[in-house]
């Protein structure tokens, strides 16, 4: 079974930070990680007809304003890092033998850009602009069957 969540963090005023894992039951909320009839998965954002703005994840109040809809699948590397130590638990949910990972910002063309981990590719090899797609990857927390979304580099 497909699992998703999300944690919610005010900053500020003006900014909110929501992370994402995948560890609860999706029953009766939309999923932001879907997979569909073909065997592959994409990511649900929502679109607001009238502004034309795309959000992700689509979240509660968001519901009112946004329609869900399916997110490109491929995209471009905006920015990116490394994460070179343990996050702090909560929000991090993943296991104490903590191994640095690339994340990245990737451009969803005339979309949005969304924040994923970057698999496949070691950093000295990530350059912005590269070309990716999604992928999924076993969830931090371990859970069986549990995954998440990543991007990985396009295939040339």
């Amino acid at each position: 079974m497909l699992k998703a969540s999300s944690v919610k963090y005010v900053i500020s005023e003006t900014h909110t930070l929501f992370l994402k894992t995948m560890n609860q039951d999706l029953t009766g909320e939309l999923p932001h990680l879907v997979l569909s009839e073909d065997g592959s998965y994409y990511l649900q954002g929502g679109h607001n007809e009238a502004s034309g703005k795309y959000v992700f994840p689509l979240m509660g109040g968001d519901k009112e304003f946004f329609q869900p809809v399916p997110l490109k699948r491929e995209g471009t590397i905006w920015s990116f890092t490394v994460q070179r130590f343990r996050p702090k638990t909560p929000p991090y949910a993943g296991p104490d033998d903590f191994v640095p990972y690339l994340v990245a910002y990737v451009d969803l063309p005339g979309q949005l850009k969304v924040e994923a981990r970057l698999v496949d590719i070691e950093e000295d090899d990530v350059e912005i602009g590269l070309p990716v797609e999604l992928t999924v990857i076993p969830d931090i927390t371990g859970e069986p069957g549990s995954v998440m979304h990543a991007f990985r580099p396009i295939e040339t």
